[in-house]
């Protein structure tokens, strides 16, 4: 067989294959997914948002009726903040958000795009693209921390006021370990004409957040009480009022230096794999 007669055999397999399997556009159509990654320039959409039941939230349950309900406000087309959810490590900050979406989508059409921290600068074409759609966006940006001003100024403009505002279906959602997110170092915190300075800026970012929501470490009681409720969703076996099932998973969270949402996770995770389950 000739090389024309290659090619052309190949071309005719190829163009069979994509009518058996055409390309999916739904993947970048902002209308289509539940939940969509944004890496600068383009959406990719995930057909499913991984997050746990709201109801399995616990240990946080002032935090989660607030977030969920300004969530459930953004998919219903009311007026709705933008969000900053700051504190400990490993208390449901992004499972929190992610969860007030799969909720909230029983009660409007609205999707999940997350962004990572170093795409700021690119949030304005993203914004470009979700503008004047009806459905609702909620742009979550997990783990923030900043090491220029820039940036931070950059945030401050698109929350309020700025050049390039955030449309009006669009809501920011922000977890930081830090309530004014933007850190400041050694040399700032010893200079005493800036130290004002530098804290003023941080607070302004802060403060353009209609909603800030601390997470604190959990206690003894709220830990195991966290278990308890995953135990009693994967019917695991595992009681409460057992001093033997209390004192393992306490030794648990010692062995990892801290009592949290997270690791109560993977407490769950170990019952499960003794049982030979998986969780969903």
């Amino acid at each position: 067989m000739s090389d024309s007669e290659t090619n052309s055999l190949l071309a005719r397999i190829a163009a069979a294959l994509e009518r058996i399997a055409p390309a999916d556009d739904r993947a970048s159509d902002p209308d289509a997914m539940p939940s969509y990654g944004w890496d600068g320039s383009a959406l990719h959409g995930h057909a499913r948002i991984a997050a746990p039941a709201l109801e399995l939230m616990r240990g946080i349950d002032r935090q989660r009726d607030v977030i969920a309900d300004n969530v459930r406000r953004l998919a219903q087309g009311a007026e709705a903040h933008d969000m900053l959810l700051w504190g400990a490590r490993g208390m449901g900050k992004s499972a929190l958000v992610r969860s007030s979406v799969v909720a909230a989508s029983a009660a409007g059409d609205i999707a999940l795009v997350q962004a990572a921290s170093d795409a700021l600068h690119t949030l304005p074409a993203l914004f470009a693209l979700l503008k004047g759609r009806t459905r609702r966006f909620l742009v979550f940006i997990d783990d923030i921390g900043f090491d220029n001003e820039e940036d931070a100024r950059a945030l401050r403009s698109m929350l309020e006021g700025g050049v390039t505002p955030r449309p009006a279906n669009v809501r920011i959602a922000v977890t930081s370990n830090r309530r004014n997110i933007v850190a400041r170092t050694q040399d700032q915190q010893d200079d005493p004409v800036n130290a004002r300075d530098d804290m003023d800026d941080a607070l302004a970012l802060a403060d353009r957040f209609g909603l800030s929501v601390g997470f604190h470490k959990c206690d003894q009681d709220e830990y195991l009480a966290i278990i308890a409720g995953y135990a009693e969703h994967y019917d695991l076996d595992w009681n409460i009022d057992d001093t033997e099932n209390r004192n393992e998973a306490l030794n648990w969270s010692r062995r990892r230096g801290s009592r949290s949402g997270r690791v109560a996770r993977h407490y769950i995770a170990e019952l499960a794999g003794r049982a030979g389950r998986v969780l969903d």
